[in-house]
């Protein structure tokens, strides 16, 4: 789309030529009125990498940049969401070599996208050297009951010591910063120590600990599968999977060479895809369901 395009090329433009940085140009598109293409007025880091990445902008499309893996381990369930979701999978990036390319029309000029390339990869090695690691034990744990975001970690400013040293910070919701949400927060709660809290999670530890055949049991429990009636078979789903994979591959060989156009590919390669990743998913179950079996006592 057009409007699209000048966004982008603008972008482009503020980190190759004017060197700003990705939060600077989030800060430049909210500041002007500026509409993402889900019709969010407030920019998010992510949108802006994500133009950066984009290999269209130089004139060739990418099919396949992404594919769905069993789920990750992570910290705790994403906002609004359970911890084992029905679909448990993971997108990752796939290798470039691995990519399915279609040449359409450049947005931006090839030196410019050089430009950008080297600008956040010579951002993201001041980034490192100004990490200082992990300084707060439960960030990114806690969740707020009220809004679901999670708790960080934040210092006292010199303004609230008042000229004395403090030996703690607090953990504050995500939610109350009116800066992520478009200069209005989202949530009320409170900023909490983290002294008094790390103490409070860790004697929980210590009291679960201390009675561990209550971890047993809850083990054991997960352990059980939901019977719904008859599996299907490992060695088939993998096939089924392998079949679909080639279904992937000749509709964008058919696409490109220009057999069927665009009308008739979206849909079809999105159905193709939505069954290869229920079935996908239904390989990890099946997988998961058989090692847990195994390491059985």
């Amino acid at each position: 789309m057009p409007e699209e395009a000048r966004l982008v090329r603008h972008v482009f433009d503020w980190v190759g030529r004017a060197r700003l940085t990705i939060g600077e140009v989030c800060r430049r598109l909210t500041q002007a009125g500026e509409v993402t293409r889900t019709g969010k007025r407030v920019w998010d880091r992510s949108v802006v990498w994500g133009m950066r990445k984009n290999p269209a902008s130089m004139g060739t499309a990418a099919f396949g940049k992404t594919r769905q893996e069993p789920l990750r381990p992570r910290l705790r369930a994403q906002r609004g969401r359970a911890l084992q979701p029905r679909r448990a999978v993971s997108t990752v990036d796939v290798p470039r070599e691995d990519w399915f390319s279609i040449p359409v029309p450049a947005i931006v000029e090839p030196e410019v996208f050089a430009a950008v390339q080297d600008q956040l990869q010579d951002n993201r090695r001041h980034a490192r050297q100004a990490q200082r690691g992990a300084l707060y034990l439960l960030q990114g744990v806690v969740q707020c009951q009220q809004c679901g975001y999670a708790y960080y970690g934040k210092r006292l400013s010199p303004s609230a010591r008042k000229g004395k040293p403090r030996a703690y910070a607090y953990y504050r919701c995500l939610g109350t910063d009116a800066y992520r949400f478009g200069g209005e927060r989202i949530c009320q709660n409170t900023q909490v120590r983290t002294d008094l809290l790390d103490l409070a999670v860790w004697q929980e530890v210590c009291t679960l600990l201390a009675h561990p055949e209550r971890l047993v049991e809850e083990y054991r429990r997960r352990l059980q599968p939901e019977r719904g009636g008859p599996r299907t078979p490992l060695a088939t789903v993998e096939g089924h999977i392998a079949q679909l994979r080639q279904g992937v591959a000749r509709l964008i060989d058919s696409y490109a060479e220009g057999l069927i156009d665009k009308g008739e590919f979206e849909p079809r390669i999105t159905r193709v895809r939505q069954r290869l990743a229920r079935l996908e998913e239904q390989r990890q179950q099946l997988a998961d369901e058989a090692a847990l079996h195994a390491a059985l006592p």
